[in-house]
């Protein structure tokens, strides 16, 4: 039955010779494990309950749920062939659902990595410094995301009542607040700014040569600073805004809140950072209790 399967990839479907041989791998393994099990069972009177405990066995034997995944699709596949071609009078993976992959919980910097990367002595004078460090504190009091800060213009900023105008996802604005230390890195770097640089662009963050700047441009700057601070793999401007989130709802911040300051529609992608938080707190309590 196997082979009559792997002829019709072969030959009808024209899959890859590494295709049908992976095809081939995946189904020996279930045929093999149901045979184990039972030696009456075959392939016509294997049921549900066996593909999930196959299943149970992978993730038991440290098999990651892709694999996992994986390797049902392939018997999900047969199983079709197999009921399109009378081979079988029952499809037993038509219900299976498999298992769930976990989402990676945001990587974000510690405060005390933010404070070090923040005090002066980190930097200099240069026009560059000045906007490098101005960017890094922008994300991390507003949490926006890349594209919305190089969209900023000096008129989206509100001096007067401490506040950014951001335009998001689909067009959406939205007004973020911001407290003293933005204001007056935003002020120093627009009065550097309009000294150093001849301008060309209503942008609020220019290059030296008075152009807005490029996606690329703040991530690489923003990539080689955060080196100094952190060990993390990933220094994008997107972990400035998991530890924007991170920060706010380790400070007592309400969901909610932080839900409509980072743009997000639903609370469920805010819900991540509760995470966080929690595995945090975890660390913390394995950490300091004498019983942990």
């Amino acid at each position: 039955m196997i082979e009559k399967f792997l002829n019709y990839l072969k030959f009808e479907l024209n899959r890859s010779e590494r295709t049908v041989e992976g095809y081939r791998d995946d189904l020996k393994s279930f045929e093999t494990y149901f045979k184990n099990s039972d030696n009456h069972l075959s392939w016509e009177s294997v049921d549900s309950d066996i593909v999930r405990n196959w299943m149970e066995s992978m993730m038991d034997k440290g098999n990651n749920a892709t694999s996992v995944n994986r390797r049902l699709s392939a018997l999900r596949s047969f199983y079709r062939f197999a009921l399109s071609h009378h081979l079988v009078d029952k499809d037993p993976v038509h219900e299976i659902v498999g298992p769930k992959k976990l989402k990676p919980l945001p990587q974000f910097l510690k405060e005390s990595e933010m404070d070090r990367l923040l005090e002066p002595d980190m930097w200099n004078s240069s026009y560059e410094s000045v906007r490098a460090r101005t960017i890094i504190i922008t994300f991390y009091e507003t949490g926006i995301r890349l594209s919305e800060l190089i969209g900023l213009d000096d008129s989206s900023v509100d001096f007067e009542n401490y506040q950014l105008k951001v335009t998001g996802k689909r067009n959406k604005q939205r007004i973020i607040p911001f407290g003293d230390e933005l204001y007056e890195a935003l002020a120093d770097y627009i009065n550097l700014r309009n000294e150093k640089i001849d301008r060309l662009s209503d942008a609020l963050f220019l290059t030296s040569k008075g152009r807005r700047m490029t996606s690329n441009q703040v991530r690489e700057e923003v990539k080689i600073n955060l080196s100094k601070v952190c060990t993390l793999k990933k220094r994008s401007p997107h972990v400035l805004r998991h530890t924007f989130a991170t920060a706010m709802l380790n400070h007592q911040a309400g969901l909610e809140s932080v839900k409509k300051l980072l743009g997000h529609e639903s609370l469920s992608t805010t819900e991540i950072y509760t995470h966080t938080t929690f595995e945090q707190l975890k660390r913390e309590y394995a950490n300091a209790h004498p019983r942990a």
